[in-house]
């Protein structure tokens, strides 16, 4: 007779999860047989901890669109899983998390490991079940599930190992109160009223200056978007996690926003007099049009999100692929292209600016180098995966993605510690593409290294069919992105006492665990070092010797932010000559632009 656990291993198999990540603890005794018994469907990955575990469940759900699953013990396996469970509720990715919990007898007596899980997991989950009861399993997945799919966010499961073991009733007993649910799901087409899709249209076809903000949403309506932005003349940036929406060379995409951002984005949305958003639920409104200055539609699939970021006047709620589809007919082509012309001059001069910064003397290599000569040796159908840090910024600026390509990090929890996961539950994934992470020092001594022993399990798998799978660490022993927020949000000089972080030679312990190592602190290796890693039969850790007092530049310096930066640099900063001298190098840059705007053609 199967156990609890087999038929809810079984009942998610039959819903399409064929692999959960975990960790092992007697919270959780009853999923450890029965995932033997299982006899690999689904199969469970142990990673080295149980966030990692929710991270690359969050990461499966991304870059495959499926349901991401992890498990854990109770108390504090439980526990742990919190964060990467929380990236994927603030990413609005559809994860299923399986709890493990004491037995009902000792549920209320402070015993050993006892928590109140449905309390825990309340805010972040879209559903939290209890199963007391073999009977009750089968309607609790199912509801997990459609809610988790539905909602595309968390779902919980919390199960007490007694029940785990006990015989398993697929059919409840056919009396008031039970319940019979089946399997399956379907996402409803959703497209606005023809009203508002004619407000935005009246809206879109009186701007002049049109432009276009993407998010993750959009993803699947890359073609749309590209036919919109054709008929309204206008220029497409991205937030981090729309990356992989539209490929970095077309010549009206501005790249990135924000303080991450590019200098195209940025005069974009000052000059622009239309605002129009999709997919996306980008915060940071300092990045956006001055309220008054732009009229504004959007679309987002989920009401509640609209409307939240600029004044719109048209709120189009719907699937953004079926609703642009619905709006294009209505939209006019701009006889007028001088607007596009603008931004794809600007767009010109952005990767102009890329190069003179990354060929800038660092001491010894420039990190904005490092990206700058990766992006041209990307691997076709390349997975790109990055940490919170100020290689996010590189990552961001530098690498021009192509078509076929996926691109993904912690986007709206920004939290230290993903790309690692990332990449290894992507490569797990679509074991047939090249996957590289790109991962600060910090983010690395945090749990990238411990997960490395997690590629050394699996690494035949990882490998098989394509071995390349790079870990590019910076290596600057700084938490260095604080360090910049310190001085620039605090006007703090730096504080050795938290941002200094010890040498370690990553590339080393990869070679120690049977991978591969290679480690560059020479600024004309940088490209031959790429070549290397990517050219390695082996997963491979890329280490660069990287000069913290480069500056992560916005492309725009806001007042109080310079004042609080040159308040901290008087204040004693222990790295004071070279920031003045990078910030020196940047003001360079700044006048370079100026002069090639009016002198075209001279290049410094």
């Amino acid at each position: 007779m199967p156990e609890v656990a087999d038929y809810v291993l079984s009942r998610l198999s039959e819903w399409g999860i064929h692999r959960i990540y975990g960790y092992p603890g007697d919270g959780i005794n009853g999923f450890l047989g029965a995932f033997d018994r299982a006899n690999g469907d689904p199969e469970i990955i142990q990673p080295r901890h149980e966030e990692m575990g929710a991270f690359m469940a969050t990461a499966h759900a991304k870059f495959t669109g499926g349901v991401g699953c992890c498990i854990a013990t109770s108390g504090g396996g439980a526990i742990h899983l919190l964060n990467g469970l929380y990236d994927a509720k603030l990413d609005h990715q559809s994860v299923l998390a399986i709890v493990g919990q004491q037995k009902r007898i000792s549920v209320g007596a402070a015993f050993q490991q006892e928590i109140r899980p449905e309390l825990l997991f309340t805010d972040v989950s879209d559903y939290v079940g209890y199963v007391m009861h073999p009977a009750q399993a089968r309607s609790v997945i199912d509801r997990a599930l459609k809610v988790a799919i539905s909602q595309r966010g968390v779902a919980t499961i919390i199960i007490p190992v007694d029940v785990q073991m006990e015989d398993a009733e697929p059919s409840p007993p056919f009396e008031h109160g039970a319940v019979y649910t089946s399997i399956g799901v379907t996402k409803p087409r959703i497209i606005p009223p023809e009203t508002e899709l004619r407000k935005a249209a009246e809206i879109l076809n009186s701007g002049q200056k049109v432009a276009m903000l993407v998010g993750q949403g959009a993803v699947e309506a890359a073609d749309e978007v590209v036919q919109a932005a054709e008929l309204l003349g206008a220029g497409v940036a991205k937030t981090l996690l729309g990356r992989e929406t539209l490929p970095d060379d077309l010549p009206f995409v501005t790249g990135p926003i924000g303080l991450l951002g590019s200098t195209a984005s940025e005069k974009m949305m000052t000059d622009c007099d239309t605002l129009f958003m999709i997919g996306t639920s980008f915060p940071y409104s300092e990045w956006l049009p001055k309220e008054g200055q732009a009229r504004g539609v959007e679309i987002d699939i989920d009401g509640r999100y609209i409307g939240i970021r600029y004044p719109m006047e048209a709120n189009l709620v719907g699937d953004a692929k079926e609703t642009l589809k619905a709006l294009i007919p209505l939209l006019e082509r701009k006889q007028d292209r001088s607007w596009r012309e603008t931004v794809e001059k600007q767009v010109e001069e952005w990767w102009r600016i890329l190069d003179d910064r990354a060929h800038d003397r660092a001491d010894p290599v420039n990190p904005e180098l490092v990206a700058y000569e990766f992006s041209p040796r990307i691997p076709d159908r390349a997975i790109l995966t990055a940490d919170s840090g100020s290689g996010t910024n590189w990552w961001a600026q530098y690498l021009k993605l192509r078509t076929g390509m996926q691109a993904s990090l912690s986007g709206n929890l920004a939290t230290m510690g993903a790309a690692t996961p990332y990449a290894i539950s992507a490569k797990l994934d679509q074991p047939d593409r090249p996957v590289i992470a790109f991962v600060g020092d910090g983010a690395f001594q945090m749990n990238g290294m411990a997960e490395l022993i997690t590629v050394k399990r699996y690494r035949d798998r990882l490998t098989a069919q394509n071995p390349t799978l790079v870990f590019c660490v910076f290596n600057n022993q700084d938490l260095n992105q604080v360090t910049w927020e310190q001085r620039a949000e605090a006007g703090d000089p730096k504080y050795p006492g938290t941002q200094y972080i010890p040498d370690v030679r990553y590339s080393q312990f990869a070679e120690i665990l049977g991978l591969k190592g290679v480690f560059c602190d020479d600024p004309k290796r940088v490209g031959s070092a790429w070549d290397e890693a990517l050219a390695a039969d082996r997963p491979c850790v890329l280490e660069f010797k990287t000069d913290q007092e480069v500056p992560p530049i916005p492309p725009r310096i806001q007042k109080d932010l310079g004042m609080k930066s040159a308040k901290a640099m008087l204040k004693g900063d222990p790295e004071e000559a070279g920031v003045i001298v990078e910030g020196a190098k940047q003001e360079l840059h700044k006048f370079a632009e100026k002069v090639r705007e009016v002198l075209p053609g001279k290049k410094d």
